[in-house]
């Protein structure tokens, strides 16, 4: 596990651009990536910037309450997942999250403690408030994304 200070929305933006270059550089068909953590403390805005510097030009919708949104680009398909507002987890299921693709998949749940069943992550991110930012935990399954925790912040 790695803690990262984060003290502006730009250091966000830069390990959003990060994880956008791992997950071109992963050997693998489907990434799940979960986050975690208060109301406010910056997932969508994390997302926002991993789905934008994977080359989506357009604007990235927050699924609050749609709870999934989709962007497909070339060889990339992105499932963003919101559950913070239901209380039908299982509701998850709809999305066919496991379905087969072309392309690579990329999920990425925000409150995925809310599951019923709970699912296997690649990448997991808890965001925290603290006084100059917000703070992350990040950890990394079978050290799939670890050259991301050996960078510097």
């Amino acid at each position: 596990m790695k803690i990262i200070t984060l003290k502006n929305d730009q250091a966000t933006s830069e390990l959003g651009k990060l994880i956008a270059n791992e997950i071109q550089k992963l050997d693998q068909q489907s990434i799940e990536i979960h986050l975690e953590g208060d109301l406010g403390t910056g997932k969508t805005f994390l997302t926002k910037s991993i789905i934008k510097n994977s080359g989506w030009s357009e604007h990235v919708k927050s699924p609050t309450y749609t709870l999934c949104e989709e962007y497909e680009l070339n060889d990339l398909i992105f499932l963003h997942i919101d559950l913070y507002r239901t209380n039908e987890a299982d509701d998850i299921l709809i999305f066919d999250l496991d379905r087969n693709t072309h392309s690579k998949k990329v999920i990425i749940i925000e409150w995925p403690q809310k599951l019923i069943h709970e699912r296997e992550f690649d990448l997991k991110i808890f965001f925290k408030h603290i006084d100059n930012g917000r703070e992350v935990s990040i950890i990394s399954k079978d050290n799939k994304f670890d050259s991301l925790l050996n960078t510097n912040e």
